[in-house]
């Protein structure tokens, strides 16, 4: 597992990981930094295709079970993860202040997490948008005016110390996401950088959501 960075610890994992194996990763890193002071984690990690719950989510939503199934026990519904998606799992102290988000406040996080990844998206020059009502990163397409999202985001917050976090569509099979109603919504679809032509590599992904952290969440 490669170390990119030293504030917070940014981590990435070779090969695809297993989501139970992410969860018990994350939940004692988790725990750790409550108790004991670990260095805060950003984890970037790709799954073998997988449908995950989480706490808002339904048995209509999982259209197709074609994938492992598992509870995330994140908030959101229905998410799927699968090789050529860059999922971050952020692991920080929210009992202080981290650049533009203030202690103790989880929309604010949720804010930021948003931000982060418009910013990262912006090194390739596509407009990432939030929209009212609708959790994740969403991408317009003029042509059509349908509305696709290319980020999915999905926290946890245990005794003010964050875990799970965003999923960005890199190179995914888009086709998986046809397994479940994605985070409940029916109306719009789903896009990655490569079907927006962005050919970017996971590596250069990787550098640009680095490189975005800072202004929204500060560090060196």
């Amino acid at each position: 597992m490669a170390d990119i960075s030293s504030f917070p610890e940014w981590r990435v994992a070779e090969g695809l990981t297993d989501y139970p194996v992410a969860l018990a990763e994350m939940q004692a890193h988790a725990a750790a930094i409550r108790a004991a002071g670990a260095p805060e984690r950003v984890w970037l990690v790709e799954h073998p295709p997988t449908y995950t719950a989480g706490t808002s989510s339904t048995p209509e939503g999982l259209v197709d079970p074609r994938f492992p199934v598992y509870a995330a026990g994140r908030g959101g519904q229905w998410t799927y993860h699968g090789p050529g998606q860059r999922t971050a799992y952020v692991m920080l102290d929210l009992g202080r202040p981290h650049g533009t988000v203030p202690a103790r406040d989880i929309r604010a996080y949720v804010h930021g997490l948003e931000e982060w990844i418009i910013r990262a998206l912006d090194r390739f020059n596509v407009k990432g948008e939030r929209r009212e009502g609708r959790v994740g990163i969403w991408v317009a397409d003029a042509a059509t005016g349908r509305e696709n999202k290319i980020a999915a985001i999905g926290v946890r917050v245990t005794r003010w110390v964050s875990w799970h976090g965003i999923a960005l569509n890199v190179e995914p099979d888009l086709s998986h996401f046809a397994g479940i109603i994605p985070c409940g919504i029916r109306q719009h679809g789903v896009t990655s950088l490569w079907a927006l032509g962005i050919t970017a590599t996971m590596e250069e992904v990787d550098s640009a959501l680095k490189a975005a952290w800072g202004e929204v969440f500060g560090g060196e």
